[in-house]
């Protein structure tokens, strides 16, 4: 019986067998997928060579004869292409990483608040979270920017602060730091630092585990990061920066730093955008730990704040960090909105080099690569955090 279903079997043509169907159906479909692409590709090399123009990226190293309002690092109109694309990604990159910070603060709060059994508290965090997620970013960029921050007062009638920091149309002036001579030997003493405090936070990690008892980790690596830099500050010579307060000169703010209105009003509006996604998967993320854990803690003489940070956060992340990373690629994609309220970020830098080389497949494509660059790494990331942190079952 057996040598029969054998012979059977072996007896079958290849080209019935579903294992071999299944793989020469993709083989197919990826065959058809690369011509199509490379009839498309085709199509448009031919169509620019019509016009006289041929792919190829030289054209970065000309010089871009635009100036650019927001740089991290220098620039001036002779400065070339690619220096302006180095600027439009350094741009959104600070905004995308502050936002995601502040975004995060902010939804974590929200969505504890959520859940309060005070009710004005509940009802205002619900009507935060309702509202934002119901409007398109783009109308509360524009509100922002237009309603808010354009709506200071002028420099002579400035607002301020105490600090002072300074409010004006113009953006907000900081104090801020003018490194002095003794600035590079501060900067070692913050590297020590950061190194001890690492080591900290392995030790009390590594003990934790050891002993079931998981300690304030990153709160002591902080206290000790803190404290190295305080005592450094205090054992130096002279103080490693000297404190430039913004000062009201004519018609201008001279000293300190200014933030434009344009990325106060990004920054602020993709946070607070932002932060209403997360809160409510916070709030949701919350919800899943069972009430038997937290009546548990309870019962062994926890308080609420150690309820929150030993019980409920530790065993809420496994559903928070999914999508908690889309949220985090929405915002960095949602940055190139900064067009709109005239933010010098990659995609409206990149639109002036555009506009000015008549290169726009290049320029889309090198676009369309740093922002899949930017997500992607923010993917592994968040991937490698989510696996960190996940429960393991024994």
């Amino acid at each position: 019986m057996q040598n029969h279903a054998t012979r059977v079997r072996s007896g079958t043509p290849f080209w019935r067998d579903v294992r071999f169907q299944r793989v020469f159906a993709q083989v197919v479909f990826i065959i058809l997928l690369l011509l199509f692409f490379g009839y498309l590709i085709q199509n448009m090399i031919a169509t620019l060579q019509r016009q006289g123009l041929a792919l190829g990226f030289s054209f970065l190293h000309q010089t871009s004869g635009f100036d650019i309002g927001e740089y991290l690092i220098p620039y001036d109109r002779s400065s070339t292409y690619l220096r302006a694309f180095q600027i439009g990604l350094l741009n959104t990159a600070l905004v995308s990483g502050l936002g995601i910070l502040l975004a995060t603060i902010l939804g974590i709060i929200f969505g504890v608040a959520r859940l309060s059994q005070n009710f004005l508290v509940q009802y205002l965090a619900r009507l935060y979270i309702e509202f934002l997620r119901n409007i398109p970013l783009l109308v509360l960029l524009i509100l922002w920017y237009t309603g808010v921050f354009l709506k200071f007062p002028r420099i002579n009638q400035a607002i301020t602060l105490p600090g002072p920091i300074m409010l004006t149309n113009r953006g907000i002036a900081v104090p801020w730091g003018i490194p002095t001579e003794t600035y590079p030997s501060y900067l070692v003493i913050l590297g020590i630092g950061l190194a001890l405090a690492l080591l900290a936070a392995a030790g009390l990690t590594w003990h934790g585990r050891r002993t079931g008892r998981t300690p304030l980790v990153w709160g002591w690596a902080t206290a000790i990061f803190l404290l190295v830099a305080a005592a450094g500050w205090f054992m130096l010579p002279s103080p490693a920066l000297s404190l430039d307060p913004p000062q009201v000169q004519g018609l201008r703010i001279a000293g300190g730093k200014q933030l434009s209105p344009e990325f106060m009003a990004l920054l602020s509006g993709l946070a607070i955008y932002t932060s209403a996604f997360i809160a409510d998967v916070v709030r949701a993320g919350i919800q899943s730990v069972a009430k038997g854990q937290v009546e548990a803690a309870k019962a062994i003489g926890l308080n609420g704040f150690q309820i929150l940070r030993l019980v409920v956060f530790p065993q809420a992340l496994r559903v928070i960090i999914p999508p908690l990373t889309s949220h985090y690629l929405n915002l960095t994609k949602n940055s190139s909105l900064a067009v709109a309220i005239g933010y010098p970020d990659l995609f409206s830098v990149s639109g002036t080099i555009l506009n000015q080389s008549g290169r726009a497949v290049e320029v889309i494509a090198l676009v369309m690569l740093i922002y899949l660059s930017i997500s992607l790494l923010t993917s592994l990331f968040m991937n490698w955090y989510n696996r960190r942190i996940r429960f393991v079952e024994r």
